[in-house]
């Protein structure tokens, strides 16, 4: 880790220019792949391929993935079905930008085998162009708001969305119970993985979680099939404008809502450069992900139309045992995502906490422990005031999941780029720019439009 970027950037400037989109293999020594991680600089890892990739498909098809049938009222059979492998394609590449300057930040970092996403924008920050290095520690500061922000908002919505379909079942069953005492009787689960502090140990409840929400989703999609013909597709929007579009690109960041589980995931593996080849944990889970919100969205919003609800589950009619049944273990798979969401919330809130208090360094185990279940209940108490679930879905997408996902990894690139003369070439620009230029204006009008539906619902 000797040389610096500056001096291997000068050795390498032609290639960079002919191939910018691969420079980080000519900014590291004896060959290393920055992407896919330097052999020599490994630590044992526990997590498995299958691990990682499970992990990753739970932290994406949470509660929106039955938020597709939303999604694409908003969007419209044609503009969604287009618009959202776009998206994909976007997440994807901003995902492995934000590797890439994870790697190339351990390389400039002495001692250090593997930095989270706040850790790696302050040290590309610090490593950077000198007139932004000053501003490495406000990016991370930044960065960690809008995690906890997002995750936090993650771990909100999973109460909702399992209080409103076990409420649906619990009345039709003659069981009289308020929406607040169905969402407190779900605390108590939500509480005791919550309490897990390795992602190892979390692996079986996320498996577990996988196979309800898939019977959930599988289910769903068998009875809109068998609920008599399906309506025509011309009796459907293809496509939207204005402010519903606005609303499905909130929808849609927030159901690719795995960007903060990237570092984590990959910085636990066995063997971290299988997370992103061609065929890797995250290619190969993303199109997996994104094939199964399209036809989840269109199938949904074929049977359902302008009634398809936050949630397809809710569609569902309730006087059937077997949508009860389904109701239930769909609402089971999604609320099984929490401990995952919830690990990445503590994984930020915690080491700055015990550095700067004495009794957390006395009692390290209690404190976090204490943490974690004030964090619960801390969700626990916002969900208890969140009036529609699909608004605040498309809030916390248009506003966090896109600067995470889209505007910090773009910000990454350039400032590692501009380390290496010649390798911010035009296609980078133009490129970037680009990616930008959507992310701002999905932050503005989905912002905006998310807001202004949530003050409806309140008056």
């Amino acid at each position: 880790m000797g040389r610096t970027l500056e001096i291997t950037g000068r050795q390498n400037d032609k290639s960079l220019e002919k191939n910018p989109e691969r420079f980080t293999k000519n900014v590291t020594e004896k060959g290393a792949d920055p992407e896919n991680g330097d052999p020599a600089r490994r630590r044992g890892h526990e997590t498995s391929e299958l691990e990682a990739a499970t992990h990753l498909f739970k932290g994406s098809v949470g509660a929106g993935l039955f938020a597709m049938g939303d999604c694409f009222k908003n969007g419209g059979l044609a503009g969604a079905t287009i618009l959202l492998p776009i998206i994909a394609v976007m997440c994807v590449h901003c995902e492995r930008m934000l590797i890439r300057g994870s790697v190339l930040a351990v390389e400039r970092t002495p001692g250090v085998d593997f930095l989270d996403y706040p850790e790696t924008v302050e040290k590309c920050f610090e490593h950077g162009p000198r007139p932004l290095r000053k501003m490495s520690r406000v990016m991370k500061l930044i960065v960690e708001m809008f995690l906890c922000v997002t995750q936090f908002g993650f771990c909100a919505i999973y109460f909702v969305f399992i209080t409103e379909n076990l409420h649906q079942v619990l009345q039709q069953n003659g069981i009289v119970i308020s929406m607040s005492m169905v969402m407190l009787i779900t605390l108590l689960p939500a509480m005791i993985p919550s309490l897990m502090t390795n992602l190892k140990y979390i692996s079986p409840v996320s498996l577990f979680a996988n196979v309800a929400l898939l019977f959930g989703l599988i289910a769903t999609l068998t009875i809109a099939f068998s609920d008599g013909p399906m309506p025509s597709v011309g009796d459907r929007h293809l496509f939207t404008g204005g402010a519903q579009l606005a609303l499905f690109f909130g929808t849609a960041l927030f159901s690719y809502e795995g960007i903060a589980l990237i570092l984590p995931l990959r910085n636990s593996m066995r063997r971290p450069e299988k997370f992103s080849t061609r065929f890797g944990v995250l290619n190969s889970t993303m199109f997996f992900t994104t094939a199964l919100f399209i036809f989840t969205g269109f199938v949904s919003y074929v049977r359902w139309g302008e009634e398809v609800a936050g949630s397809i589950t809710l569609n569902l009619v309730v006087e059937e045992v077997f949508s009860q049944v389904v109701k239930v273990i769909a609402a089971l798979g999604v609320f099984l995502g929490y401990p995952i969401q919830f690990f990445v919330m503590i994984k930020i809130l915690w080491p700055p906490l015990k550095r700067s208090n004495n009794c957390t360094q006395k009692y390290p185990i209690t404190s976090q422990v204490c943490l974690r279940f004030f964090m619960v209940m801390m969700t626990f108490g916002v969900a208890l005031v969140v009036p529609k679930l699909n608004l605040f879905i498309s809030l916390i997408g248009a506003l966090c999941s896109t600067c995470l996902a889209f505007v910090i990894p773009v910000l990454i690139d350039f400032v590692t780029r501009a380390q290496v003369p010649k390798a911010l070439g035009v296609w980078s620009y133009i490129k970037n720019i680009l990616i930008l230029t959507v992310a701002v204006l999905g932050i503005v009008t989905g912002t905006y439009q998310s807001i202004v539906e949530i003050v409806k619902e309140f008056k």
